[in-house]
């Protein structure tokens, strides 16, 4: 079985296709960093554009070095969500029209899920698992149950990991992408020059908040006299931000002993996790909680960043289980994580409040009788 898998939620245009017997058979990404670098940052209309005038130039390679045709494309995965809406439309549009051309199933994918699942592609894990998922738009810790059965444990209250690389890189005029270039100043600085806060590490929960780190940044910038300076306060922020993710980690850990779910595995996926720093303290941190102790697994680093593969997998995981989509489904700027699990869980709660009342009744009843 073969699928088709297209990505267009954010600044990278993107298609592959992927067997279900694992194999990457083509992955296509053409990136627009070069359309965002003059501002900064991503655009949204000119990623939307951008979008258009490619996306049939990645679908048609994604095929050649395949070396296939659509007609033996067994699916078609779009991205619907979450993401820039003008770019999603764009991807999901162009996927559902390969799909209705051919007659062959649509597979409307959540693009967080994707990162979520795509570990599955490349090492061998079962559910459930730990995941700490980290990108430019998204920040949360969940146990992966199943496909589309997510438990979050905790989630950014205020900027996504990704986003604050960004702005930081930008406070210090380093430029854009944030990432890879404040990785690269970590072994150019002292990351012991300057102290930062830590927001959130003096709770004993699982959730993340990088505002008040921007803040922190912004205020001893002002203190910086030179770029050795900036450097060291660069490397400072790396430093800090790979202890918070390992001390969450660690939180989630704490709570998968306690509440006694068994996990296979602790895992890192998203843009974020290519970054090697935070990487090899998760991993550190992983082997040192002894209470816990569990493999830690990342995707390779290609398989990080936005990817056409991920998208195809978890269509073809969603194929296995017949989830497949109508035509008329909606893209989505917002799709949060978590909601059939929310739901199951209000059904079983609904379910055990019922049969407490039945055997309330049933006592009053014979209560009554005797």
């Amino acid at each position: 079985m073969y699928v088709l898998g297209i990505e267009s939620s954010c600044d990278e245009t993107a298609a592959a296709i992927v067997s279900d017997r694992k194999e990457i058979l083509s992955n296509v990404v053409y990136s627009q960093i070069e359309e965002h670098r003059p501002y900064n940052g991503v655009v949204p209309e000119v990623a939307a554009r951008a979008h258009l005038e490619k996306i049939d130039i990645v679908v048609e390679k994604a095929l050649a070095d395949a070396n296939l045709s659509l007609d033996d494309i067994d699916a078609v995965a779009g991205t619907c969500g979450p993401g820039l809406i003008g770019g999603v439309i764009v991807g999901s549009t162009f996927a559902k029209s390969l799909a209705f051309a051919k007659k062959i199933p649509f597979i409307a994918v959540n693009h967080i899920e994707a990162h979520a699942l795509s570990v599955r592609l490349t090492e061998e894990v079962e559910f459930p698992y730990l995941l700490i998922l980290a990108s430019g738009g998204h920040c949360q810790i969940c146990v992966v149950h199943d496909v589309d059965n997510f438990q979050v444990l905790g989630r950014t209250l205020d900027d996504s990991v990704g986003e604050s690389f960004d702005k930081v890189s930008k406070l210090l005029g380093f430029g854009y992408p944030g990432g890879p270039i404040i990785e690269k100043l970590y072994h150019e600085g002292d990351s012991d020059k300057f102290s930062l806060p830590r927001p959130m590490c003096s709770k004993g929960n699982c959730d993340f908040s990088f505002s008040g780190l921007k803040t922190a940044v912004l205020n001893a910038s002002q203190k910086c006299n030179s770029l050795q300076d900036r450097k060291d306060l660069a490397a400072s922020f790396q430093k800090t931000v790979s202890e918070i993710m390992s001390f969450k980690m660690k939180q989630a850990l704490d709570f998968c002993s306690n509440q006694k779910i068994k996990t296979n595995a602790a895992v890192i996926s998203g843009g974020v996790a290519a970054n090697l720093v935070i990487r090899e303290n998760l991993k550190k941190t992983c082997g040192s909680v002894s209470s816990f102790s569990v493999p830690f697994l990342v995707p390779p680093v290609k398989f990080c960043t936005d990817n056409g593969a991920m998208i195809a997998w978890l269509g073809i995981e969603k194929f296995k289980k017949n989830q497949f989509n109508t035509l008329d489904f909606r893209p989505r700027p917002r799709w949060p994580l978590g909601e059939n699990f929310q739901k199951e869980e209000k059904a079983k709660r609904e379910g055990r409040e019922e049969r407490e009342k039945g055997e309330e009744r049933e006592k009053n009843e014979n209560h009554f009788c005797g």
